[in-house]
């Protein structure tokens, strides 16, 4: 089956730059339906109001950390089963055994290309 390229996506970094770096990869990708949260808070609070294909958030921020926001959405039956892509300066073989203990579907490391992300969300979503 297709990858619908209307799929919502939700990005969240309390970084303006990365927030418009990382919709900007997507639309070169073919993916327009971006929403962003610049928290993990105020990411579960569209994540409950409105429904998400997929959800890429960076590890660092405050002053809930994108593997708070992990384990939030993996613990929360409605969300649970999105597909969850993490992006991160750190690699770190703690951090990757964390996120992928916590549920993560894939980790990123910044810096990273248009390439990068669609072979990542490929391995989360399927070809397109």
């Amino acid at each position: 089956m297709a990858v619908d390229k209307n799929l919502p996506i939700l990005i969240v970094d309390d970084y303006k730059t990365m927030l418009r770096i990382v919709r900007n990869l997507l639309k070169q990708v073919g993916f327009d339906n971006v929403e962003e949260a610049m928290d993990g808070s105020s990411a579960l609070t569209k994540l409950r109001e409105s429904r998400f294909g997929l959800i890429i958030s960076d590890w660092n921020m405050e002053p809930m950390t994108g593997l708070q926001l992990l384990r939030e959405v993996r613990a929360d039956a409605k969300l649970a089963a999105i597909p969850f892509i993490m992006i991160t300066a750190e690699s770190k073989t703690e951090n990757v055994i964390a996120a992928k203990e916590a549920g993560v579907s894939n980790y990123i490391v910044k810096p990273f290309n248009a390439e990068t992300l669609k072979s990542k969300l490929q391995s989360v979503l399927g070809a397109f």
